[in-house]
């Protein structure tokens, strides 16, 4: 069967930035691969050449089976799009915003209003259905931006950040409605800079920087190439470090690390927790008294860095979007599958 998504060598400048440097990948039919990267690694401009928004200098490009330079009036026909900011129509309801794109899809007036109460009611949104949009809170338009593009039921969907800038709360529920998704046979492309979100939702991911697809695997896989479980143990008494790090040293894979302010040893094993009760013994047969001690196994943040060699902006709290070194990228989302008809039909 042939990936719902699939782009092959995607080349494309503005100027002299070199936003994508051959970006390949594919996404399996009713899968979600999340799209990991730095700012202005090439996600959102990756997001743009798929939703036919943008042309690639070179390359090629699939999906649903429809290829999205020579038809891209049919690939917006079958796809969903919700960017980085919620494109909704502020002096519109929320009711009026949906029944609006389902119209623009061709869907009779009377299918678009009871789509549009069917999507009000999912997304929690019916109590402030006719109210205008101006209204609403940041976690109320990014619920109503992702309706919207949920009107026609796309088989394929395009997520770019979606939940960059939301609260907890609003985050783990939008969460909860891309897995509900996943569940009846959306293929999913998710670009994220949480990595927890990538780590819950998706099957596979790509890190991508300065315009490559740098790694891809699922999730324990990526973790699985950067040297397994580490042990973490906080020595009580300063002075006897050097001791327990030689005592460490048995079970160690790997060099142990010393951070002597917090007298904490990072030790790279393998085993598990056999391993672990095997270092508690030890230490408490040589009397070294430990304050904590724990089982550490790499997270993607470890990940990240190790392939980035440095952390995510989410993390840095810049939530400014991805590709803030090119200007045309941002404020992309402005429009779902044809209300974003920006071409010909070629």
């Amino acid at each position: 069967m042939a990936p719902a998504i699939q782009a092959e060598n995607l080349v494309k400048t503005f100027g002299d930035v070199r936003a994508l440097d051959g970006v390949s990948l594919d996404v399996p039919e009713g899968t979600v691969l999340g799209l990991l990267g730095p700012n202005g690694a090439g996600k959102t401009t990756t997001v743009r050449i798929l939703t036919t928004l943008l042309r690639p200098d070179s390359g090629r490009a699939v999906v649903a089976g429809v290829d999205v330079l020579k038809h891209p009036n049919r690939v917006r026909s079958l796809i969903g799009l919700s960017g980085q900011y919620a494109a909704v129509d502020e002096y519109l309801t929320g009711r009026e915003n949906l029944q609006m794109v389902g119209e623009l899809y061709q869907m009779s007036v009377r299918d678009a209003k009871a789509r549009a109460r069917e999507l009000l009611e999912w997304f929690n949104l019916s109590e402030a259905a006719d109210r205008t949009a101006k209204t609403y809170s940041g976690g109320m338009r990014r619920r109503l931006d992702l309706a919207a593009a949920l009107v026609v039921r796309p088989p394929v969907m395009f997520l770019d950040e979606p939940t960059t800038g939301l609260d907890p709360r609003n985050r783990l529920g939008l969460w909860e409605v891309i897995e509900t998704l996943v569940e009846q046979g959306t293929t999913l492309l998710l670009t994220t800079q949480y990595l927890e979100e990538a780590d819950r939702l998706a099957n596979d991911i790509a890190v991508v920087d300065h315009g490559r697809v740098i790694a891809r695997g699922t999730a324990d896989q990526l973790k699985a190439q950067i040297g397994g479980e580490r042990v973490e143990v906080v020595v009580h008494d300063r002075e006897l470090i050097a001791t327990a790090v030689e005592a460490l040293k048995v079970y160690a894979v790997g060099d142990p690390s010393v951070e002597k302010n917090t007298r904490k040893i990072t030790v790279p094993v393998t085993g598990g927790a056999k391993v672990l009760a095997d270092v508690i013994r030890e230490l408490d047969g040589r009397g070294i008294e430990i304050d904590d001690i724990g089982l550490r196994r790499p997270t993607l943040d470890d990940v990240f860095l190790s392939l980035t060699g440095h952390v995510t902006a989410a993390e840095n709290g810049d939530e400014n979007g991805d590709e803030n070194s090119q200007g045309n990228d941002k404020g992309h989302g402005k429009g779902h599958g044809k209300a974003a008809d920006t071409g010909t039909e070629a």
